[in-house]
């Protein structure tokens, strides 16, 4: 299950943060997209393959430093590992789909 939440902005668009676990490690994954509501945000990230991604409550709603980041990135969708450990900056969805490369 997910933990995650989202936030209303003005516009009238929101930010949803979800934080996904890794298969393998200790901690996750912190996904920000923005959209025009919850349901199209849901939508976008399951269109990447993240398939089994719901947001129920809002636990953990996106921190203004968050919704900026993500304001701020030309595809509206960004991630890094959480907990954030020694102000990792954000990535872009595609540095995290992207196939490992193979040695």
């Amino acid at each position: 299950m997910a933990d995650g939440g989202f936030t209303k902005l003005p516009g009238g668009s929101v930010v949803v943060a979800l934080t996904l676990p890794r298969p393998l490690g200790d901690g996750g994954v912190r996904v920000l997209v923005h959209a025009a509501n919850r349901a199209r945000a849901l939508t976008r990230l399951r269109n990447l393959g993240l398939r089994a991604v719901y947001l129920r409550g809002n636990s953990a709603p996106p921190t203004p430093d968050e919704v900026t980041a993500v304001l701020h990135h030309p595809d509206g969708l960004v991630w890094r590992t959480s907990p954030d450990i020694g102000g990792e900056l954000w990535h872009g969805i595609a540095a995290l789909l992207r196939p490992a490369a193979t040695a």
